[in-house]
């Protein structure tokens, strides 16, 4: 299994007239989070995009449960709980105030696609690799 933590601060103009954090802002909150655990696999989004393979996002789910506010300080937990196999990467989210109280699930899943022909696409082996190290045989 992989999990990464990241903490964001909640910046003013992410929140809605309630003073909560704009429900459609998570997807962004999300996708740090991803990008900061790709980096644990050894590489950035930039350089999978410069070996030819793009990761479009086909689902998205959230279940709220409480709202952050201006200026709290979130933990986005990602994990990936097995190494992907075919084309899609389920990654699966949680999301804390500092104070440790639960703010949300989710869960996103990226399909592999061939950048110079646009069609889906397996892993390529060196991406697969890299979560080998993570996972116990």
């Amino acid at each position: 299994m992989i999990q990464s933590n990241t903490k964001i601060r909640v910046r003013y103009g992410e929140t809605d007239q309630m003073g909560y954090v704009y429900y459609g802002v998570y997807a962004q909150y999300y996708e740090v989070g991803r990008v900061e655990t790709m980096r644990l696999l050894g590489f950035s989004y930039k350089e999978v995009e410069e070996r030819g393979i793009l990761l479009p996002v086909v689902e998205f789910f959230i279940q709220y449960k409480k709202p952050a506010y201006y200026d709290d300080e979130i933990t986005i937990e990602t994990t990936l709980r097995e190494i992907p196999q075919g084309v899609r990467i389920p990654f699966e989210y949680r999301c804390f105030n500092s104070r440790g109280e639960l703010l949300n699930t989710g869960k996103v899943t990226l399909v592999c696609k061939d950048k110079t022909t646009g069609k889906l696409c397996p892993l390529p082996d060196w991406f697969r690799d890299a979560f080998k190290p993570f996972f116990k045989p």
